[in-house]
């Protein structure tokens, strides 16, 4: 069995373009984002799924995230050539938060993590699904069934 990579880059044993770090959370470039600026914000535990995460640590996660989607979208306005050597503003006009929890949900590396990226018209990110307004029966039944569930 392989390492986990997030774990390689919590320990930084891998590469890695860190740009937060706390007691709870790392967050870091995407090496194959979605568009230029996808950031992964991720726990120092190595945490599989969603049901392992406490509410402190995904108050940060959650925290982190919004917080990188601010700064985002402030680079699309930075023109100015800060510390960023050639490169240029992130392109950002709006920002999607994105967490696959299993493999059926496109979970592909098994440390819990939260993407955070820059949309702007005409990105190649896209969301397909069959939109379909459901029966009030049916949307009530769920309710009640998952609200007996809640801890």
């Amino acid at each position: 069995m392989s390492a986990c990579v997030f774990c390689l880059i919590r320990d930084d044993e891998a590469a890695r373009s860190l740009i937060y770090s706390d007691d709870l959370v790392l967050a870091f470039m995407d090496l194959c984002p979605v568009t230029p600026g996808h950031v992964l914000v991720v726990p120092r535990e190595h945490l599989v799924g969603l049901g392992e995460v406490g509410d402190q640590l995904g108050g940060r996660l959650w925290s982190v995230a919004r917080r990188v989607g601010d700064a985002l979208r402030r680079d699309t306005l930075n023109t100015g050539d800060a510390d960023a050597g050639s490169v240029g503003p992130v392109r950002c006009d709006g920002v999607n938060l994105f967490l696959a929890d299993g493999e059926a949900a496109g979970q592909e590396v098994f440390h819990v993590h939260l993407h955070v990226f820059p949309r702007y018209e005409g990105d190649a990110f896209s969301v397909h699904a069959l939109w379909q307004e459901a029966e009030r029966a049916e949307l009530d039944g769920h309710a009640a069934r998952l609200r007996a569930l809640l801890p």
